[in-house]
């Protein structure tokens, strides 16, 4: 089966001219529904996510899974940090890798590899093997491997089996649902897929032209945050869903994207003083954020499985420290607040 893909690590394809790289569309979209006949029914103890913490859009679930206080009821597995060329493979028992349940798959105790989870549904699957990919343990079958269905499956249908504190929690409020659904499209567009869209192009041309919107798309946001009237995005009173999914790609920003994708026409924190006390204030505040964001996973993920990228597999030692505390600046950021 694997001789008839094409090798997943080149992220744009050989003798594509435009140099530009093209997310694959997600092929699992099914849905957990609270209701009686459902054919994947809200219950607890029957799913199961396959996550990297490296990976941005499984990264999201994991937020969403702890906001809404779903431990109990979705567990989860996260692979290895390193990709090869056959995709993700889970930790063996003699690894000690970082990261709440990095092992391997506690369901299927022969697979190694997240790729053999697609097989067993199908085994002629020919796309890739993508996390997070959520799994009903009941059916032996995956339910989606699409991130932003998946966490809002999660914000509701299991609203019923929570407590009062939990079912409260509202990522997608009604009041805010038009505004949040016009910056995930170019959020995603220019900077969730942005910093790839720069990273993995094989031409200057695509390269340029992404690296220049990611910016633009990045002076947006931070003029957004200079108005909000509280720390969240489109001055919120409470987190939402546009600050789960931006947050993923800010926290990696400045420890990979910088360097790896050479985003570089300026770090988060020292070119953007409202979006780092937002990303600040989002990881030392919930712990859904920081207990979920793994940066030796992040760092050594990147710069080690993109042999597209980086030949040697380097991971540069810096920047120093991942993420700053709350209330720290750099040295030029604080200079210039001292004047």
């Amino acid at each position: 089966m694997a001789d008839k893909k094409d090798n997943i690590l080149n992220w744009v394809q050989p003798g594509d001219k435009s140099g530009e790289f093209k997310r694959q569309t997600s092929v699992f979209r099914n849905w957990i529904e609270n209701k009686s006949g459902a054919e994947f029914p809200a219950e607890k103890g029957r799913y199961h996510l396959y996550v990297s913490y490296a990976c941005p859009w499984a990264h999201r679930t994991l937020i969403v899974r702890k906001l809404k206080g779903l431990e109990d009821f979705i567990s989860f597995t996260s692979v290895h940090w390193h990709m090869g060329d056959k995709g993700w493979r889970f930790a063996t028992p003699e690894e000690q890798i970082p990261g709440e349940n990095t092992v391997p798959d506690p369901i299927h105790p022969d697979f190694t590899h997240i790729r053999q989870v697609y097989f067993e549904q199908n085994p002629d699957y020919e796309g890739r093997f993508t996390v997070p990919t959520l799994y009903d343990k009941k059916a032996k079958r995956i339910v989606s491997n699409e991130s932003a269905e998946i966490i809002r499956m999660l914000y509701t249908e299991f609203d019923d089996l929570l407590d009062e504190e939990h079912k409260g929690v509202d990522l997608f409020p009604e009041g805010l649902r038009k505004e949040i659904e016009e910056m995930n499209g170019w959020v995603y567009d220019d900077i969730n897929n942005g910093v790839y869209k720069a990273g993995f192009a094989t031409t200057q041309e695509a390269y340029t032209k992404a690296v220049l919107q990611l910016f633009v798309s990045l002076d947006r946001l931070e003029s957004h945050l200079s108005t909000s009237t509280t720390p969240y995005l489109l001055s919120s009173p409470h987190i939402t869903e546009a600050d789960v999914r931006l947050y993923t790609t800010i926290v990696r920003f400045d420890p990979v994207y910088v360097q790896h994708f050479k985003t570089n026409i300026r770090d988060i924190r020292s070119g953007y003083p409202h979006l780092h006390k937002w990303l600040r204030h989002l990881y030392w505040t919930f712990p859904a954020f920081k207990d979920t964001t793994q940066f030796e996973h992040i760092k050594n993920h990147y710069t080690k499985s993109h042999g597209q990228i980086n030949k040697f597999a380097i991971t540069p030692v810096g920047p120093v420290p991942d993420i700053l505390e709350k209330e720290e600046e750099v040295a030029g950021v604080k200079y210039a607040l001292e004047k």
